[in-house]
Order: structure tokens, then sequence, then C-alpha cells
């Protein structure tokens, strides 16, 4: 099998993570408590990928410059395109929408929203993966660690903003297309991420990683940390901490 076709493979096992969060957020009632605890463990799971699978990495190719450097621009690019979303209706695409959170507006609240909240779910999704597809350029083998994070990560994303959609009246073709979508992406960009970056040379596609980095580390602490900590129970720290232990060991086995 090809590394292109490859690539394209794990890039739609970790957004086909989206199709079964939606399902379970739009078919299910879900508690609260348990989309806080699933959300805090894929945040902890990002983080620890973003920490030694990512930024580590780009560290260790090009340097502290580079390292540095494209995480803060891959950070910058992330908020300035939620800024722009956010105005448009996507500020709180991630939420449940239970009762005391902020909400997901529906299209009569907001006209354009939902155009917002397919282009919001697919800003946090491109950098996650075409990380998968550039890590098949360091031998030929992609990073199990990056697709476990990404996956387990999915699931909660999926759940959460499925269910707030449903709350704001989105139909089932709109939310499922929204993820199905989501995950054709996900398989194009892990393939971009190996064709198109595969052609740089070694510093270049350090610096492009740790890009992705600062996009995904934005993405966590904007949208996954403040809806698992909505309606925080007490052991939400433990379970962000289990998360990014898992992912630590993972790394490391």
């Amino acid at each position: 099998m090809s590394e292109v076709v490859q690539a394209g493979l794990w890039g739609l096992v970790a957004g086909s993570a989206l199709l079964i969060g939606a399902g379970l957020g739009y078919g299910l009632r879900v508690p609260q408590k348990v989309i806080a605890t699933v959300m805090a463990f894929g945040a902890g799971v990002l983080l620890s990928a973003v920490s030694f699978e990512l930024v580590g990495e780009a560290y260790d190719e090009a340097g502290l410059a580079p390292a540095a450097v494209g995480t803060l621009v891959g950070a910058l690019a992330y908020t300035g395109g939620n800024v722009w979303l956010a105005r448009r209706g996507a500020r709180h695409r991630k939420r449940s929408g239970h009762a005391g959170a902020q909400a997901q507006p529906s299209e009569t609240e907001q006209s354009g929203s939902g155009t917002a909240l397919a282009l919001g779910a697919l800003l946090d999704g491109v950098p996650e993966s075409a990380v998968i597809g550039v890590s098949l350029l360091d031998g030929g083998a992609v990073s199990l660690v990056t697709v476990a994070a990404v996956f387990i990560s999915n699931v909660p994303e999926g759940l959460s903003s499925s269910a707030g959609m449903k709350k704001a009246g989105r139909s089932r073709a709109y939310v499922f297309g929204v993820w199905a979508a989501i995950a054709a992406a996900s398989t194009v960009s892990a393939v971009l991420g190996y064709t198109v970056v595969g052609s740089f040379s070694p510093a270049v596609i350090a610096a492009v990683t740790a890009v992705a980095a600062g996009a995904i580390l934005a993405m966590v602490a904007d949208t996954m940390i403040p809806e698992a900590f909505e309606d925080a129970h007490l052991a939400i720290g433990l379970i962000t901490v289990c998360g990014f232990l898992v992912s630590f060991a993972l790394s490391h086995a």
C-alpha cells in the first residue's frame, strides 16, 4: 500500500471518530457530567500529544527558534480564524447546550451561524489531520500516538458539539452532513500533509509541525477546556491528567 493511501486512510480513521461522537451526542441523552469527563480526557490526550509528539519533535529536528516561532504562528492563525467565525455564530460550537451554559445559536437567532459552525469544525480538524500525514514522513510509518490522540479527542468533540447542534434546532441531515464532510476533509488534509509538506526540507517540516501544534493547543484551550470545565465536578482535573498520561505512555511505549 502506498504511503499516500496510508495517509488518507489514517486521516479517515481519526476523522471517523467525529461521526461516532456525533451519533452518541445526537441519538442519546448524555449527562453533562459524562460529556465534561470525556472532553477533559480528550483535552489531556491532545495536550500530551502536542508536547511530546509535535513541539518536542519540531525542537529535536530544527531547534528552539523554528519550534517556538511555528507554534506561535499556528496559534495566531487559529485564533484569527476563530475570532472571525465567533462573530458569525461559531463561538460555542463545541458546547453541548446544557442548561445554564453558553449555547450554540440557531439559524433564526443568528443568520449564517450554520455555515460558521461547519467552518469552525473544519478549522478545528484540519491541523490535527495534517499532522497525521506529516508523521508518515518520519520513516514511512504513521505515528500511532498521534492517530490515537486525535481519535480519542474527536469522540467528545463530536459528541458535545452535536448535542449542542440538536438543541439549537439543527436537523439530523445537517449534523451528520457536517461531520461526514469533516471526516472527508480529515482524509484530504492527511494526504496533503504527506504529499505537500514532504517536498520541503527537514527544518521546514519541523516548522510546519510546530504550526499545527500551535493551532491544536489554541483549539484545546479555547473550545475543549471551557466545555469540560463548564459544570466541572471535582475529578475533572484528575481526568485531564489521566488523558495526558495515557498519551504520554503511548508515545514512550
